[in-house]
């Protein structure tokens, strides 16, 4: 299997709900570091997984409509813990879309699977795997 990752970063503000969480149910923010890894059996007629360039626009795109917003206020997120597991398969199919909807390139769509990783710090670290 062949894979091709880019990296990204985002800055969010939010809360949780439940005991768990201990102190996190207060409001805080987060900076996480943003992988999106695309996985595929055979490499496209380029020789390529995937176009860099465009995995880096896109994953760029699918984290700015979530940079620096306190998710606690945005609808979709309306009483959701949204945990970094929950962001990472947040993202993961937010870029799915666009592998789907072409946003990727004609080549992209030999693409078998797609994984998401948030490094929430230099110790932690969350991921979501999904086929496509």
């Amino acid at each position: 299997m062949f894979s091709v990752t880019v990296r990204d970063h985002i800055m969010i503000a939010h809360s949780f709900r439940g005991e768990v969480f201990g102190p996190a149910q207060r409001l805080h923010g987060a900076t996480f570091l943003v992988d999106a890894t695309f996985r595929r059996q055979e490499l496209d007629d380029d020789n390529i997984v995937v176009d860099m360039g465009l995995a880096s626009q896109e994953l760029g795109a699918v984290v700015s409509e979530l940079n620096y917003r306190n998710l606690d206020n945005e609808p979709e997120f309306a009483g959701i813990n949204t945990s970094t597991e929950f962001l990472a398969k947040a993202v993961a199919d937010r870029l799915a879309e666009r592998i789907h909807k072409g946003a990727l390139g004609e080549g992209a769509r030999g693409i078998s699977a797609l994984s998401v990783t948030l490094h929430e710090s230099h110790i932690a670290w969350a991921s979501y795997e999904r086929a496509l």
